[in-house]
């Protein structure tokens, strides 16, 4: 199979999207000439022209509103917001329009559009460079949310995500850009359903976007002290596959859920009530999560003590109650 790094798949799949439906347009800050910060458009203006593939003002809520009114003449536009919080001034947009407009109009209008949003550290970022906003939009009813982790996946679900009629927040991990794997690029699973990475027996570890890769380091490593760990990539977290999460726990019997995130109120915890809710009966420990730290996101020197890694998540796999660990509590004297 060829070999592609990811944002050469979001590249191809924004391509292939364009020469297959001349409703696509792409625009945002520096997509065009410059081919986008992280070269993810690179070309597209060459190939398609400047009415295809454009720059736009250095304004992201006139971007989201100019896309909005785009839909409702019959395009599908593809925007990016240059980095994760830059998103924010276009945030009312968002909810307000883009996520409301068909309940609003009881379905006479949709709005097919898929916001691109490089999210996430790992690349030593400065504030306002680096961000995990995810929950935001997950919050937010109408909209759809996709996190690859894969190569494979940023084309899929990206082809999905713009062929499909309601808006689509599409989060890409900047740390992942350069990432590079064997694949054919091809559409495959729709939005909504998620993978099994790494089959496991003792345990399941379950994330999703730039986290997908820390836990299957994390699973290997802790196949080498014995230690089973099933790893569960989400894939889009709305909507959520909740029946591959719970056949999966319901093997195990435990469950940790990793994110990049802060931990509070977060994506995590919303898996983490749904696993209980649906697997109580199976379980022989509590959900626990690792996460990001509960701060505003570091400067970039300490950006790796914010960040969750393989030590965090085994020392969380260590807490789940296992057989030959005894709570004092528990002991009944003579």
């Amino acid at each position: 199979m060829p070999r592609h790094n990811m944002a050469q798949a979001l590249n191809t799949a924004l391509r292939d999207a364009l020469a297959a439906d001349p409703n696509v347009v792409v625009f945002g800050e520096d997509v065009g000439t410059l081919g986008g910060v992280f070269r993810v458009t690179d070309g597209l203006t060459r190939e398609f022209g400047a009415d295809r593939c454009f720059d736009t003002p250095l304004a992201e809520s006139g971007i989201i509103g100019f896309a909005v009114g785009m839909t409702m003449a019959g395009f599908k536009p593809v925007v990016e917001m240059q980095f994760d919080a830059f998103a924010y001034p276009a945030f009312e947009q968002i909810v307000s329009h883009v996520a409301k407009l068909r309940n609003r109009t009881r379905g006479a209008l949709t709005v097919p559009m898929v916001i691109r949003v490089p999210y996430a550290g790992g690349i030593g970022g400065v504030e306002h460079h680096c961000d995990s906003s995810e929950a935001y939009y997950v919050h937010t009813p109408g909209l759809k949310v996709a996190a690859p982790a894969t190569v494979g996946d940023a084309y899929t679900l990206l082809r999905r995500a713009i062929d499909d009629p309601d808006p689509v927040v599409f989060l890409e991990p900047k740390r992942l850009y350069f990432a590079s794997e064997d694949s054919d690029l091809t559409i495959g699973e729709p939005l909504g359903s998620a993978e099994v990475r790494r089959a496991g027996t003792d345990a399941t570890l379950v994330s999703y976007g730039p986290s997908v890769g820390v836990a299957l380091d994390a699973a290997k490593a802790a196949a080498e002290d014995g230690r089973s760990l099933e790893v569960i990539d989400l894939r889009t977290l709305v909507p959520f596959d909740d029946a591959t999460v719970t056949a999966s726990v319901r093997r195990t019997g435990r469950c940790v859920v990793v994110q990049e995130a802060q931990g509070f109120a977060g994506v995590g915890a919303e898996i983490a009530a749904r696993v209980q809710e649906r697997c109580f009966h199976h379980l022989q420990a509590p959900v626990l999560r690792v996460s990001g730290l509960d701060i505003p996101y570091p400067p970039p020197k300490l950006e790796r003590l914010h960040l969750p890694g393989v030590d965090r998540i085994l020392d969380t796999v260590d807490r789940l109650q296992w057989d030959d660990q005894v709570d004092p509590r528990w002991t009944v004297s003579a």
